[in-house]
């Protein structure tokens, strides 16, 4: 009972006026904004070291390309990136500059987010909710990795093996734009990032009871058809990519259950031994 009354004294006191909210609202997006900007000010100066950074698959896939052609006894090539008109460098530049701000603010942003909801929150939600905004970004982090050192290398390694690059007959170069090779990456980074999110969601839809250990048991052979179709349109149309991307999410997926389990596992209460007299 007074468990119940000290709840509702938590919601009495966390109520406010809908003009509040509002004015609440707008300094913690004003905030998010400032964050961000901050955030692409500081990567403009590094954005070469930047670009150099993510064309790094790009030489590892070209590095393995060669030794192939090598053993094949055929002649090395040497690619590079291309621009096709005068403004793509400076738009790309742009995008990522946009895309480091928004990284290097998403702690704000998530804590800004948190900030917001928490006084609609109980004392124990949120000490919940807390853990979640460490553990969100380093999985994000894990995802990116994974791409960086494995996935994106490989796709690259693909498309280079497309050429047609024979002593006699035509010959089909791969002549890759700036932008493209820099969307790409990015999209992949958000693909697999977003999908190492999936224990996160899986475990806070569980705390609020949404989901249960067994019903994600149950859902296996749907939970295996989404992770297939999200794969199929997150990724370029090579099934190495598609594969790793889909093994990846369905890894976490089972992890999610187990973590669930434990999750809905009923606490033991010890009682107290009586005192023999």
């Amino acid at each position: 009972m007074t468990e119940k009354l000290e709840q509702a004294d938590e919601v009495s006191s966390s109520e406010a006026p809908l003009l509040d909210h509002l004015l609440e609202l707008r300094t913690r997006l004003i905030k998010m904004c400032v964050a961000l900007l901050v955030g692409c000010i500081v990567c403009a100066p590094f954005l070469r070291q930047i670009i150099a950074f993510l064309m790094r698959p790009f030489e590892v896939a070209l590095i393995r390309y060669n030794i192939g052609l090598a053993e094949k006894g055929l002649t090395p090539i040497d690619l590079g990136l291309i621009a096709t008109h005068p403004l793509e460098t400076f738009f790309v530049k742009m995008k990522i500059a946009l895309f480091g701000g928004v990284i290097l603010a998403f702690p704000i942003i998530a804590y800004q987010l948190y900030r917001f909801i928490a006084p609609g929150l109980y004392k124990t939600e949120r000490g919940v909710f807390l853990p979640y905004l460490i553990l969100s970004p380093v999985l994000f982090v894990m995802g990116s990795t994974l791409v960086f050192l494995f996935v994106f290398p490989f796709v690259m390694e693909f498309a280079l093996n497309q050429q047609s690059l024979g002593s006699g007959g035509e010959t089909i170069e791969l002549m890759t734009k700036v932008s493209d090779y820099l969307s790409l990456s990015m999209v992949l980074f958000l693909a697999f990032g977003l999908a190492f999110q999936l224990p996160v969601v899986l475990t806070l839809l569980a705390r609020i009871g949404i989901v249960t250990a067994q019903g994600l048991k149950n859902s296996r052979k749907y939970a295996v058809l989404g992770i297939a179709v999200f794969a199929a349109f997150a990724t370029p149309p090579d099934p190495i990519t598609q594969f790793i991307l889909g093994g990846a999410i369905y890894l976490l997926y089972e992890i999610s259950i187990l973590a669930v389990v434990v999750l809905q596992r009923p606490k033991v209460k010890v009682q107290p031994k009586s005192e023999e007299l």
